[in-house]
């Protein structure tokens, strides 16, 4: 790994907020480096309010997509709330659908197959709405570019509003209302919302048309917060307020389909990080191996009993999920060992009878093995559809847009996207695309990168320090658990590998006779013999809890050490 320090910020200014806020420099060191710099800012920051929430009218076209909703029940008019089939998507459907049906009754939701229609809108769900009467469709985390679907729709009479928030193409489709924060012409002040936060903006809208209150709102939270930590998007201004509630809601009354899917999970409280782990993965796999409408209605069924029957169908799709993973993964390496494209700058692959619903999870965990830009392919139909992931900092939307005649069509964003193209156009592709990389990627960020918030000595470590510490969650992008550096520790002789193949590594450590840590490096077992017999190292590390037989006690979570 490389580690890199972040810019310290100026000393002057660390003191004054230190002193501003009665906290350690060591505090408003990290604050200054999250850019809360006054009084106000960390106010908002350790004390989020739903109240701090923007007006959604803000939002360029939220007055029309509103009237158009709005006319449509005054009109008793059948609404289609649409949406993508990933958690993002089939949150975002749960959200809207459940909130409308709980004042009109014409609403019906549509998810498209992930194998029969791919990613986005699809003319199939547009006939289907046209053969059952439906005169609007609400397209959810999708439909930013479906210039010809809109079309067609308009066409049939059918009415789009588009919340989304991808990256628009060079024209807009000609829809009632396109909600997009990433619009060039929309000056709403916080454009990183998932598509389940444009989502709430709407709902947000209505209910303040209805004079309901945003407490009134707080039941939907939980998907809201969901979709914020499945979507990796910076956990900054609104996300980091949604997701705080919606955290709150998962741990103290969540819907019957999230609760069904937690239950057997022994914690307190989930954070952000199992909200990843637990739930995402699991509404995931019902799109991947299933159909996302599985999802959907698991998130919109309110008896516990029948929950419990949808959540006991997806834990086998997520453990058939897991396995295709695995496998795929195993085959996939094997390409990469036997074309010999270990040296390379990308890391493309392509079989075509991988799962397409497992390639983006499989392009993930390349992405770990060889730390490079990574698409994976298999056949879908008479083309190939692929899922790309991409390295800190590296723009892989920006790559594809530069191999773009070789695509049929792209989208997503800087770090994840997806794609289709002719076969015979493969190669070429995969030429371009490596080439397009070779170019413009700057060599370092082919080495992970652990970014050192800053260095402390041990004896920095205290309750204190953590329950401050506790306060900066929730966590994600642009918030990220702080990274703390230690030079010159030692083991106290306890080191030792654990794990089934000792992969893991369990120390306890002191510096210069400071009270000593339990510390654990998850994956740094094969750097045991250079800590062993006291050998002084540095280390860079979060600070955690550990709970054993009902004691907690601060441990240190190494992330490496040299």
């Amino acid at each position: 790994m490389r580690w890199t320090q972040k810019p310290k910020p100026d000393s002057e200014k660390v003191k004054a907020l230190a002193t501003e806020l009665k906290v350690s420099e060591l505090i408003a060191t990290l604050l200054l480096q999250r850019d809360i710099a006054t009084f106000e800012q960390a106010r908002q920051f350790f004390r989020p309010s739903l109240e701090d929430l923007h007006d959604p009218y803000l939002m360029k076209d939220m007055d029309k997509a509103v009237s158009r909703i709005e006319t449509a029940i005054e009109n008793n008019e059948n609404i289609l709330v649409f949406g993508d089939y990933d958690v993002d998507g089939t949150t975002a459907v749960s959200l809207v659908s459940s909130y409308l049906r709980s004042f009109y009754p014409n609403v019906a939701t549509y998810i498209p197959d992930r194998y029969d229609e791919g990613y986005g809108i699809s003319y199939k769900g547009i006939d289907f709405a046209e053969d059952n009467e439906f005169t609007l469709i609400i397209a959810l985390d999708c439909g930013i570019k479906s210039v010809d679907h809109v079309a067609y729709a308009n066409e049939r009479n059918i009415d789009f509003i588009i919340c989304d928030h991808h990256r628009p193409g060079d024209m807009l489709p000609e829809a009632v209302a396109v909600l997009d924060p990433k619009r060039e012409d929309c000056t709403y002040p916080y454009d990183e919302l998932c598509g389940c936060g444009v989502g709430f903006k709407l709902v947000q809208a209505l209910a303040k048309n209805r004079n309901q209150t945003l407490a009134d709102l707080q039941i939907y939270l939980d998907l809201v917060a969901t979709a914020i930590a499945a979507d990796i998007v910076p956990m900054t201004g609104e996300n980091r307020i949604l997701a705080k509630f919606g955290l709150a809601v998962i741990n103290s009354a969540p819907r019957p389909g999230i609760k069904a899917l937690i239950q057997n999970v022994k914690k307190k409280a989930l954070t952000i990080t199992d909200v990843v782990f637990i739930i995402a993965p699991r509404i995931n796999a019902a799109g991947r191996i299933k159909h996302g409408n599985e999802a959907v209605a698991l998130l919109t069924e309110y008896d516990l009993d029948q929950a419990e029957q949808f959540a006991c169908e997806i834990e086998k799709y997520n453990s058939d999920r897991k396995d295709l993973d695995k496998q795929i993964t195993t085959e996939a390496l094997s390409q990469i060992h036997e074309n010999k494209e270990t040296q390379n700058f990308t890391t493309v692959v392509y079989n075509e009878n991988w799962h397409k619903g497992v390639i983006g999870i499989v392009a993930s965990r390349l992405t770990e093995t060889f730390y490079r830009p990574t698409i994976v392919f298999t056949k879908s139909g008479d083309k190939l559809a692929a899922s790309a992931r991409s390295v800190k900092d590296f723009d892989i939307y920006n790559a594809l847009e530069a191999c773009a005649e070789h695509l049929e069509q792209f989208g997503g964003h800087m770090y994840a996207a997806g794609m289709t193209l002719k076969e015979e156009n493969y190669a070429a592709f995969k030429e371009a695309f490596e080439r397009v990389v070779q170019e413009t990627i700057h060599p370092d960020l082919l080495t992970p990168e652990v970014s050192v918030d800053a260095e402390i000595n041990l004896t920095d470590i205290n309750e204190k320090l953590l329950r401050i510490l506790n306060q900066f969650e929730p966590f994600g992008p642009q918030n990220m658990t702080p990274v703390f550096m230690t030079k010159g520790m030692k083991d106290t002789g306890y080191a030792k590998g654990i794990g089934i193949e000792e992969d893991h590594l369990k120390l306890f450590v002191k510096q210069n006779g400071s009270d000593g840590f339990g510390a654990i490096g998850f994956g740094l077992g094969n750097k045991l013999e250079r800590v062993k017999n006291q050998a002084p190292f540095d280390a860079v590390y979060c600070i955690d809890e550990n709970e054993f037989n009902g004691n907690v006690s601060i441990q240190l979570r190494l992330k490496d050490l040299k």
